[in-house]
This record gives C-alpha cells, sequence and structure tokens, in this order.
C-alpha cells in the first residue's frame, strides 16, 4: 500500500469544525486502516510528532489503559504519525515489553504527511511534524466535532479527551448542551431560548438544567 492519502477533494484550508474529516487509506499497526470504514462510531483520531519520544510514551500508555472506557462510548482511537510502520511496530513492542501493556487500537503511517496536511496539523511548507499533537473528535456521521491542539513538549491529558467524547456522545442528537466541566450522570443544560416567546418564566431562563 501506497503513503496515506486523503481520497475526499482538498479542502481551501484545514478543515474545521463541523466539515467532513477527511477520508484517507493508510497502513497501520493493525492492517488497512480506512477513516470512512469507521462511520456510525466516534472516532479519535490523535496525531503525534514521533515514535519513541517521553511524551507520546506516556500519552499512549494513558489512552491504551482508557481504551475499555473509550470503547464503552462507542468510539474508536486512532493514532497517527510520520513515521513508518515498521517504526510504530517496534514502538509498540517496546511499549509492550517496558510498560507490560498492549496498544489496542491502530498507529496509522503518514511519512508523507499527506494526511498531516489535509487536517491542518502540519503547514503545507513544514519539512518536519514537531509541531503536531493534536486530537481530532469525528462524530458518527464523518463529521469534525471537537479539535485540540497542544505543542510538541507538552502532553494532552487522555482523561479530558474521554471527558470530552463523553460530552459529545451524551448530546449526539439532542437539542442539549454540555456545561464546563460535564462528568456522566451529571445534568445538561437546556439550550438558549431564540426568541422571547420561548424564554421560560424564572430567573434561570438563560442557564436552565435539563431533568
Amino acid at each position: 500500500m501506497s503513503d496515506p492519502a486523503p481520497t475526499d477533494a482538498p479542502s481551501p484550508g484545514p478543515p474545521r469544525l463541523g466539515d467532513p474529516a477527511p477520508d484517507f487509506l493508510a497502513r497501520s499497526t493493525m492492517g488497512p486502516v480506512r477513516l470512512s470504514a469507521y462511520r456510525g462510531r466516534f472516532v479519535l483520531l490523535f496525531f503525534h510528532p514521533a515514535d519513541f519520544t517521553p511524551v507520546c510514551t506516556t500519552e499512549f500508555v494513558a489512552l491504551a489503559r482508557l481504551a475499555p472506557r473509550f470503547e464503552a462510548l462507542g468510539c474508536a482511537l486512532i493514532g497517527l504519525s510520520v513515521d513508518s510502520l515498521y517504526a510504530h511496530l517496534a514502538w509498540v513492542r517496546a511499549i509492550e515489553a517496558h510498560f507490560g501493556l498492549r496498544i489496542p487500537f491502530p498507529i496509522v503511517e503518514d511519512p508523507s504527511m499527506a494526511v498531516g496536511r489535509a487536517y491542518g496539523m502540519i503547514d503545507a511548507a513544514s519539512t518536519d511534524s514537531m509541531a503536531m499533537r493534536a486530537a481530532i473528535v469525528i462524530s458518527p456521521a464523518g463529521t469534525i466535532r471537537a479539535i485540540t491542539s497542544y505543542p510538541h513538549d507538552v502532553g494532552r491529558s487522555a482523561e479530558e479527551l474521554l471527558r470530552l467524547v463523553s460530552a459529545l456522545a451524551a448530546i449526539e442528537g439532542q437539542a442539549a448542551l454540555a456545561p464546563e466541566g460535564w462528568q456522566p450522570g451529571r445534568p445538561l443544560l437546556a439550550p438558549p431560548p431564540e426568541s422571547a416567546g420561548e424564554a421560560p418564566s424564572g430567573a434561570d431562563w438563560f442557564c436552565r438544567s435539563l431533568p
């Protein structure tokens, strides 16, 4: 299989919230991965600067430990970097040997940086991926619902990524909003009224919890 290449038509700029997630077909540590094959599920697609790096290793260990909880939400995990498939395989084996932990999700190779550029994670003029530590949540319908970006020298919180997916799953298909710091089991918020006639009575009309 050749280098991963997005199959959607190129957009004039990086995809934004609500845009279709650029599709791709690429090799991974678990065989070929086509993003569109995950339709019907949430997807957490996370880019990392390089294999065998300290921060990336801690992130992958944390995500592997939380993988069953992502699975319970109907969310697939997909890692991706510019490293080759062979580097990915060696890194996965090294993590298992050192931490006693299996990486249960695919890690996609992107040596041409085609996927990173399609998602706006790598500038078109960049020659390396050191600025690329981002995570994208894709809805079951294949649209981008959230984008987070961190510098290469600061790790992401796997727990926060889980909370983000949990909140998106909770409001999927509902007229509801997730408040600050929302956690599963806590109340969601009612959307704001769109007209004076829809505004309910009471002092909390602008910030109401749903039953």
